[in-house]
């Protein structure tokens, strides 16, 4: 007997019913984003549609266009400060009466710096423009005038009719009409949308179902939608389509966004409802904004202070100038005579204040902004061409997709990351089990010696087996010893594997099995029956196929229990080919055990042990147990089943009460461990960050048993934590007082009137402030899930929140949207004076990377968008550490010993002219000539710089000079005295007298010794001090590197004993995460029928 549960978007609407719906509607479209109060459409009617002026399907991630690109280049280029300064430094020297340098001095810098900076963000926006234009001109079948027609993505209007075809990606959101399958289902993956690679399933409406692949019906199709309009929320959809005269509710179901790829289904029809940027994969990209690291920050922060230092100068020599002029130069006059517009000594001292603003320009020169835009871009390669960044499996090498945030990476203190694909690789294997009290999976040596897993280890052989997966590893041979030697408990655990689940199976090629599940926890537990011999090759809504042993059987198919989040269990109800009805079912141990018959207890407890074997690896578990049935017994219990299917009220509490009446008294066969594979270096990665002091918030669409067990796996929960805080209040009161809850634990004192942050914020302090770190007395977590989070994220409750979460070592943040990770990220920024960093693999992670001061965009198997939409881009979590502990940490350093050199070396030129101006009479002479003025910055000291900036390691301890530093050095000096030559030669002097005025000058000054000894002297002096610093350093004032590199060489000369490791056993609340995280099945669409090829008539639907 089988039942479905009849679909209400099927059923017309009665006017109760339409009421009903559109209070609902109107609920669920109150909080829209945009301006449009909901959208209306009509099928194959563009010239209706375009009168509301929607989209067309183009996307558009780029910045500048041909048109657009100078001025708006210019504009952004102009609100740095110091180029703002140089232009009007221009303008300065333009002006003859108090031009004291060559106009071109400064031109040229500043043209130089605006083309490197211009032609850096054109190249980096036609990476943009590429990308888009891939996109939009991918192609796609289209129906114009009763015919399929290939057009661009981009010209997909709202009302189109598409077909899109198996492994294809969806080219807009929009609503499924009709499929291949029956009864229009169609299977989707949403990897690029969630990062979730386990299939989905859709279903089209029976009105429109009916019309399959008749173009002719398709052609005539006029339907009118009435929905809301675009948003960002990837689960919710709402609407009314009317045909015929008729009204059917539209819901999520029966929507395919784009970014979707269909999977086995050879094709399907689908009525465009949103394009382009309303598509809700656009809509939650987020804005993109120009991010600025606090070092360029500082720059004008710094500029600023230099500008009144300038100024402060300028003043006091132009003061010096005016008492100087009115008490000598007024009475110098016959020879030195005044200009005709200086008319007294204070109009010669304002004048003389422009020009000494010129003169003293170089104390911020403009080459600093050449030299930091390259010594970002050298780093920037460095990262690119890291080959311990480099995924070989891929081809593909770590990206820095900007060249402005490199230092940022080594200032970096809470990290927000994306589990699914992120930390796992969403890919779960079948790693142990118990069976009968015998634990399976671990590995000996020859001495009965546990040995751990590696690739050199010996795998299973499964030759024996013909149906079983390549791919299948095993190392444990003595399970496959016990079902070759016709173990009947082991035998009957497989079977039970093979027949409890709800996997679609496929064998296009003969003993080609691919099979399609909910879950990818259901499919590892498949695959493994398979491999051990017992392979589910098929099944049909009345039975189920199981090749075992090479023999194959069909099982009659009486009852499927799906599993459901209270029941956290399923079932399966089968008819043996020996005539025996066996009941199969697998759980969370938590609630198979209660269900277990008396007999089981110490079976109970060795399994138990195993369990907890298997939590403390951080494994995925879940109990096996089965249930010989009385026939008479199966009978009056299928009548109650059948009764409480039928039923109106209640049915599901009336099918969940009837289930549990046949689901006791069972016998328990063993239980399975699987591993949620984590990506490669993720655990070391993760320990690595935490000894830096920088916290880890998880960020997740996935459940919270889930998250939480893998936020164990992976050690951002540790066992050792004091406590981890749950927060799932429903509302405002109840999350207020677990957040003081919490709080009060960690730090008392913290809720206490006195205390320095609420003293601080008690006097409201003007937005934007900073809260300061508060320390805990020890080390948590917390978990919040996302319904909690919207009330949290509320003005009254988001300081809260922060200080709560800000405590924690980690913290969990689960069921989330991509709008609410985007939020969380920007709460940290906005009260935290902190650098945030978000990595992620999918589309709904692009708010949040976008949100961060830098995202990383992890280039996996889940689509393309977060990496698109990124700062840095690598296919493996483990090269964050590299990023931030190595190219960040060097980045930061470099840049700040740039800065400090770079000031101090322009300061000291500077500052020459500052002292000249007392013995020239404050006349705004110079006392280097303008040729060494212009060069200086550019040529002369610039080598040495740029060498410390791209090339040191503070990693390396070096007591000498490396080829680099003689290069750049030795290199520099050269290259100074070879343009001094050139600059000062006869023949220049002599083609142009006017402006090369120093003949002879410096060969005959090096010809004296007091300028050899002079400069020896120099050099001397000024590298005592440093040299003295450097050595008393360590010794007085060691820092953090001083301590590591001393403790580092201590051990090099005292190595210690590697430690024991002991395996301390202790009961573990992580476990059955499988069962807490696995969703609804496939069931209800299997009992039915509809997943097989012939349709049955409409009339048999509904079984008696």
């Amino acid at each position: 007997m089988k039942y479905i549960k009849p679909f209400i978007s099927e059923i017309p609407w009665k006017y109760s019913w339409y009421y009903s719906a559109m209070s609902l509607f109107e609920s669920q479209s109150e909080n829209r984003q945009s301006g449009e109060p909901e959208r209306c459409l009509q099928a194959n009617n563009r010239e209706f549609n375009t009168l509301f002026g929607y989209p067309n399907n183009t996307i558009k991630t780029s910045k500048y266009n041909v048109l657009n690109f100078l001025p708006l280049n210019l504009f952004e280029q102009f609100q740095r400060l110091a180029n703002a300064y140089f232009l009007i430094l221009l303008f300065l020297q333009l002006i003859p009466q108090i031009s004291s340098l060559a106009w071109y001095t400064t031109v040229i810098p500043l043209m130089v710096v605006l083309s490197i900076t211009a032609v850096k963000d054109a190249i980096d926006d036609l990476k943009r423009h590429q990308n888009d234009n891939q996109v939009n001109n991918r192609s796609v079948l289209v129906l114009t005038n009763g015919r399929m027609k290939e057009d661009k993505w981009m010209n997909i209007q709202v009302g189109d009719i598409v077909k899109v075809e198996n492994n294809q990606s969806v080219t807009a959101d929009m609503l499924l009409l009709s499929s291949s399958e029956p009864y229009s289902l169609t299977y989707i993956e949403t990897a690029e949308l969630d990062g979730e690679t386990n299939l989905k399933v859709k279903q089209a409406i029976s009105v429109t179902s009916d019309m399959e692949n008749n173009l002719k019906l398709l052609s005539a199709f006029d339907g009118e939608v009435r929905c809301e309009s675009p948003n960002n929320k990837l689960d919710k959809f709402a609407g009314i389509l009317t045909y015929k005269g008729k009204n059917y509710i539209l819901d999520h179901d029966k929507l395919l966004l784009r970014g979707c790829v269909i999977r086995n289904t050879d094709w399907c029809y689908g009525l465009v409802i949103y394009t382009g940027p309303d598509t809700k994969l656009m809509q939650n990209c987020g804005k993109s904004t120009f991010k600025r690291t606090h070092i360029d920050h500082l720059m004008n922060v710094l500029v600023l202070w230099i500008f009144l230092f300038l100024g402060s100068m300028c003043f006091i020599l132009a003061v010096g100038h005016g008492i100087w002029e009115n008490k000598k130069g007024y009475y110098f006059q016959n020879f030195l005579p005044w200009k005709e517009y200086v008319s007294s000594s204070v109009v010669s001292a304002i004048l003389m204040f422009w020009s000494y603003f010129i003169i003293l320009n170089t104390v911020v020169p403009i080459s600093l902004y050449v030299s930091v835009e390259i010594i970002r871009l050298g780093n920037s390669y460095y990262i690119n061409w890291d080959r311990k960044m480099f995924y070989a499996p891929k081809n593909t090498p770590a990206q820095a997709r900007t060249t402005t945030l490199n230092e940022e990476l080594g200032q970096v203190k809470y990290v927000f990351s994306d589990k699914t694909g992120t930390l796992t690789q969403n890919i779960m294997i079948f790693k142990k089990c118990s069976i009968n009290g015998t634990l399976y999976g671990d590995v000996y040596d020859k001495n009965g010696q546990r040995v751990e897993v590696s690739e050199k280890t010996e795998k299973v052989d499964f030759s024996y087996n013909k149906l079983a997966d390549p791919k299948f590893s095993f190392y444990d041979k003595t399970l496959v010893e016990a079902v070759k030697r016709g173990d009947g408990r082991v035998h009957l655990f497989f079977l039970s594997l093979s027949l409890c689940h709800t996997v679609m199976s496929e064998e296009k090629v003969e003993g080609e099995l691919v099979y399609q599940a909910q879950s990818p926890d259901e499919g590892a537990l498949v695959t493994a029956a398979r491999n051990f011999g017992f392979a589910f090759r098929s099944r049909t809504s009345e039975t189920i196929t199981v090749v075992e042993m090479g023999e194959t059987k069909v099982y009659q198919l009486l009852a499927i229990l799906d599993f459901d989040n209270v029941r956290k269990r399923m079932s399966v109800i089968v008819r043996t080919p020996e005539d025996r009805v066996m009941l199969f079912c697998k759980g969370a141990d938590t609630i198979v055990c209660q269900l277990l018959h008396p007999s089981c207890r110490s079976l109970g407890d060795v399994t138990m042990e195993h369990l907890d074997d298997f939590a403390i690896e951080g494994l995925r578990t879940l109990m096996v147990a089965y249930r010989e049935l009385d026939n008479a017994f199966f009978q009056a219990w299928s009548k109650k089943h059948s009764e409480a299917c039928l039923s109106l009220e209640d049915r599901e509490n009336k099918i969940s009460n009837v289930s549990e009446e046949i689901e006791k008294d069972l016998m328990l066969l063993g239980a399975t461990a699987i591993e949620d594979k984590l990506q490669d270096g993720v655990l070391e990665t993760i320990i690595t960050l935490n000894k830096a002091k920088i916290k880890m918030w998880t960020l997740t669409g996935d459940k919270q048993e889930t998250a939480v067990n893998i936020a164990h796996a992976c050690n951002i929960f540790e066992d050792e934590m004091d406590e981890i805080f749950i927060v799932e209040g429903k509302d405002d009161e109840t999350i207020w007082q677990e957040l003081r809850s919490a709080r009060a634990k960690m730090k008392p004192e913290s809720l206490l009137e006195s205390d320095p942050v609420n003293s601080y914020l008690t006097m409201k302090p003007k937005m934007p402030f900073k809260i300061p770190e508060e320390v805990p007395n020890g080390n948590y977590g917390l978990v919040i899930n996302g319904y909690s989070l919207a009330y949290a994220l509320e003005g009254n409750l988001e300081l809260e929140l922060l200080r709560t979460a800000c405590m924690c070592k980690a913290v969990i943040c689960c069921r989330m949207t991509p709008l609410q990770k985007a939020q969380v990220v920007e709460l940290v920024k906005r009260y935290k004076k902190v650098v945030t960093l978000a990595i992620g693999d999918g589309a709904n992670d692009v708010s949040m990377i976008k949100a961060a001061h830098i995202g990383i965009g992890i280039s996996g198997q889940e689509g393309m968008q977060a990496m698109l939409n990124s700062d840095y881009a690598f296919c493996q979590f483990h090269y964050l550490r590299r990023l931030l502990l190595v190219h960040g940490r060097w980045s930061y350093n470099r840049m700040c010993k740039f800065l400090s050199y770079f000031f101090y070396k322009n300061f000291v030129f500077t500052l020459v002219h500052f002292w000249y101006a007392f013995f020239s009479g404050f006349s705004a002479q110079t006392v280097y000539d303008t040729w060494f003025i212009t060069f200086y910055n550019l040529v002369y000291t610039s080598l040495p710089v740029l060498g410390l900036s791209l090339f040191d390691q503070i990693a390396l301890e070096t007591t000498y000079w490396t080829m680099i530093s003689h290069f750049f050095i030795w290199g520099s000096l050269g290259f100074y005295f070879c343009v001094l030559f050139f600059l000062y030669s006869d023949g220049l002097c002599l083609m142009f007298p006017n402006v090369f005025q120093f003949l002879g000058v410096a060969r005959n000054i090096l010809k004296l010794p007091q300028l050899w000894l002079s400069l020896v002297l120099s050099v001397v002096l000024c590298m005592l001090p440093v040299i003295g610093y450097q050595f008393l350093k360590p010794l007085f004032w060691p820092v953090s590197v001083d301590k590591v590199i001393d403790r580092i060489h201590h051990c090099m000369r005292h190595p210690l004993p590697p430690p024991i490791r002991t395996k301390v056993k202790h009961a573990s609340s992580r476990r059955s995460a499988y069962a807490f995280s696995h969703k609804q099945g496939f069931g209800a669409l299997i009992t039915s029928g509809k997943t097989m090829k012939g349709k049955p008539k409409k009339s048999s639907l509904l079984k008696k």
